[in-house]
């Protein structure tokens, strides 16, 4: 019995569209490996959305109803899945960040939601203990929100890491490993640059806590800021100044880039020691 199986699609709106794509689609006689290539996109992606493990995609929504004579039915339930997938705070920061031309983030403890590998973003949930659905909706959520990263035009991403990022095992080792090595492909491509502040530094501008920049095509500038149960977005002009000063003094103590990926590196040779 696969996890699709034991889908309850009462317990979430994503959960509900799951079960609804494929009974839709065993009732159409269609099979998963044959309705992943009208759609474009691997049989593994597939399985993983019809298991809550991946949120669905617009285009794939609009297949669906094409396919199966559905109307709008699942272009407006993937509009309620994308709604509830965020909690209420959060949903107003990732339309922001779709929107952005340009991200600078900082963290002290964990690595940046957009650089998160599946393992990693699970055992930073993990961590909280949160319920078992539950968790899988926010991982799924999460990797979604890295669909950006991989569009004819990215953002782009710059990231300034606390060494505390690299040395904290979340997940073990091997998730440890894999999450390294995901930095590190994706340092090498031209929209992301990865910086790292050492322990040998010390006190930085960054000690007041993470928080990622938002430069907009249109629109002011943003600042969201972490907190313990939620975020803030902040657009006062004197913010957004005090939170660009605040990443100008990190990426200068912080080390260059190539010496940033020499690092990670080493790090990566330690989780794999």
């Amino acid at each position: 019995m696969t996890y699709a199986d034991d889908l309850d699609p009462t317990s979430s709106v994503l959960a509900f569209y799951a079960d609804d794509l494929r009974t839709r689609r065993e009732a159409a006689k269609i099979k998963q490996r044959e309705f992943a290539g009208m759609a474009h996109m691997a049989p593994s992606l597939l399985n993983k959305i019809e298991a809550t493990k991946r949120l669905p995609t617009e285009a794939l929504s609009r297949l669906a109803d094409e396919t199966f004579g559905t109307g709008t039915h699942f272009q407006r339930l993937w509009r309620l899945v994308i709604k509830y997938a965020y909690p209420s705070w959060f949903r107003p920061f990732v339309e922001l960040e779709e929107a952005a031309s340009a991200i600078r983030s900082f963290q002290v403890q964990v690595v940046p939601g957009l650089l998160q590998t599946e393992a990693y973003a699970r055992a930073v949930f993990s961590a909280r203990r949160i319920d078992p659905d539950e968790l899988e909706e926010k991982v799924a959520g999460r990797l979604a929100r890295q669909h950006i990263l991989t569009r004819d035009r990215p953002p782009e991403l710059w990231v300034v890491l606390d060494e505390n990022v690299l040395r904290r095992p979340m997940g073990g080792v091997a998730t440890m490993r894999d999450q390294l090595r995901g930095i590190i492909d994706a340092s090498e491509t031209p929209s992301t640059v990865v910086q790292v502040v050492p322990y040998s530094v010390g006190g930085h501008a960054g000690a007041g806590g993470p928080f990622a920049a938002l430069t907009l095509d249109e629109g002011p500038d943003v600042v969201s800021v972490d907190g313990f149960l939620q975020g803030q977005i902040l657009a006062d002009p004197a913010d957004v100044k005090a939170a660009r000063r605040a990443y100008d003094l990190l990426t200068a103590a912080a080390l260059s880039p190539s010496q940033s990926i020499d690092m990670i590196a080493d790090a990566l040779k330690e989780f794999s020691s």
